[in-house]
């Protein structure tokens, strides 16, 4: 058992020897995968060897760490070679526990933003309560134009083409008055997948089409107050949706980061004109008109520039702050009258774009899952079980103990929907099973535990997780924004979720707690609870979910 424990280490160790280990490990992890799904066939696999070869090395950082600067303090300090980081006070941070708040947040924070407003979603609803946000945003910026001083107010949306098309009354429409009554404030960017083109677009109903990929991105800003979270614009995320949301106050670099990254999507977009008609932003190639490849790369260069040039911006703010000839010391900045909080709290934007070739968030995700060890706790939660491959088998692989939450099929978006949609909880049913059955097959059953989110008229879409090292009884890390860790995350919707790694016993606290109110309501999964009337699932859903679940 110890030998069997100490090969991850082996690996990673046999790996750092190598050059060029990231493209090396990328390579063997990939070369793993294939033979691991085969060998799976014929014979039961053996979890602890192929861990650490199922995921990309750690990035290596470039240099040592430093005493007196952030990478110096936590384990995470390697994100930093991959994104910008971005140090707080974690005062600056709060955790949401529910919808309503997240809703009155969000219209108070439209109706006191002066300078610019930005929303990223997957679509915005057509009902009262989105109603109600748009008519804040028409207040704002009809405050802006009547103030004595007038100000700057820019409003940019960005949404999925197809989602925020669906239907005669949709997003489009929705947002159609602004555009009208404020054309030169406000920009409505449709992000359309390039893989939807030609006969296939043509022939592909409603909701159909929403299957080949998504802007999922969920980021609302408001000056320089940030709210990430996973939750759409859409009545059900402001009452009775269970998911996550965080609130970064007066975090002005984390705003103008997704500032940035929504324009470079926005302008990689389709743009509404007020006669609902759709434009190309000029010197752009068309995502499905014209060349894919092209559009891709073009595509991939504008995101990673903004990610790039954030990254340097901060590691200039970084040496300048803590290797700058004149270094303060704490108590230096106390004597002069400097009152700034001390930063304890770092986030990382870890942005997930497979169609343009950029895996950032995958990456992170796989590292951390794998270099979890023995002691550590990981809750996972998400509103649709549907792992990849890579992400099963780092959980079944490794030593750290996992509690995964997911929707009992009563709490599911589509339980009750009709025609063939009112058949996706019972393929997540299925899915879960042939997981669980593989837990118990392995004997991981005390280790990897799943639970099941229950809540009487509420439906569940929270995602995320939460790191506890061993030892220790509050999380130090915890992932939190759009993606579900699923194929469509990782490998067809526009993902961003942000990292965040805090010091802080009041912010692990709030992490903890917001984890703990979500599992409270949660039944764990045993034998039994496939032997339920409600877990029964039909044989041709059973036949179909390998063909389809990478399409939801």
């Amino acid at each position: 058992m110890a030998a069997a424990a100490a090969r991850p280490v082996f690996w990673r160790r046999l790996l750092g020897l190598l050059p060029g280990r990231p493209g090396l490990a990328a390579l063997l992890g990939r070369l793993s995968d294939r033979l691991g799904r085969n060998r799976d066939r014929r014979r039961r696999r053996s979890p602890w060897l192929l861990a650490p070869l199922l995921s990309p090395a750690v990035p290596q950082v470039p240099s040592p760490p430093c005493c007196l600067c952030p990478e110096g303090v936590h384990r995470f300090q390697w994100i930093r070679s991959l994104v910008p980081e971005f140090g707080v006070s974690s005062s600056h941070v709060r955790v949401l526990a529910s919808p309503a708040e997240f809703f009155e947040l969000m219209k108070g924070q439209i109706r006191a933003a002066q300078r610019r407003v930005v929303m990223a979603s997957l679509y915005l609803g057509t009902g009262p309560l989105e109603q109600e946000l748009v008519d804040c945003l028409e207040s704002t910026l009809e405050k802006s134009l009547q103030a004595k001083f007038p100000s700057d107010l820019k409003v940019s949306i960005l949404l999925d083409f197809t989602r925020g098309s669906r239907g005669r009354k949709n997003s489009r429409t929705m947002l159609l008055p602004l555009l009208q009554r404020f054309p030169e404030q406000v920009r409505v960017s449709l992000f359309h997948t390039p893989n939807l083109r030609g006969l296939f677009r043509l022939l592909l109903p409603e909701r159909l089409n929403e299957t080949i990929g998504l802007q999922h991105i969920k980021v609302y800003l408001f000056d320089d107050n940030v709210i990430l979270s996973g939750a759409n614009l859409s009545d059900s995320y402001f009452t009775n949706r269970q998911d996550r949301y965080v609130f970064l106050q007066d975090c002005p670099e984390i705003a103008d980061f997704f500032t940035e990254l929504v324009d470079a999507v926005g302008d990689v977009s389709l743009q509404l004109q007020g006669d609902d008609t759709v434009q190309v932003v000029e010197g752009m190639v068309h995502p499905y008109k014209g060349d894919r490849a092209a559009y891709c790369k073009a595509a991939n260069k504008r995101v990673m520039d903004v990610i790039n040039s954030a990254r340097t911006r901060q590691q200039m703010l970084h040496a300048q702050t803590f290797h700058g000839d004149s270094l303060w010391t704490q108590e230096d900045a106390a004597a002069s009258g400097d009152r700034r909080p001390a930063l304890d709290t770092w986030i990382y934007p870890l942005i997930q774009m497979k169609p343009f070739a950029i895996q950032i968030d995958e990456l992170v995700t796989e590292t951390l899952l794998t270099e979890a060890e023995r002691g550590a706790r990981v809750y996972l939660t998400t509103g649709y079980f549907n792992l990849t491959q890579a992400y099963m088998d780092l959980v079944l692989g490794t030593r750290a103990e996992y509690q995964i939450l997911l929707a009992s099929p009563e709490v599911n978006g589509f339980f009750g929907a009709k025609g063939v949609a009112g058949a996706i909880p019972a393929a997540y049913v299925h899915i879960e099973r042939q997981f669980y059955s593989e837990v118990r097959s392995l004997g991981q059953q005390e280790r990897v535990q799943l639970q099941e989110y229950w809540r009487r008229g509420w439906t569940f879409h929270a995602k995320g997780l939460w790191l506890y090292l061993a030892g220790s009884s509050l999380p130090s890390l915890t992932l939190i924004g759009s993606p579900n860790f699923g194929y469509r995350s990782v490998h067809r919707d526009l993902e961003a979720q942000i990292a965040i790694v805090t010091e802080s016993r009041a912010l692990q606290q709030q992490l903890h707690q917001e984890q703990e109110q979500l599992y409270l309501r949660s039944g764990v999964v045993s034998s039994a609870t496939f032997e339920q009337p409600s877990r029964q699932v039909q044989l041709w859903v059973k036949m179909v979910t390998p063909l389809i679940k990478n399409f939801f």
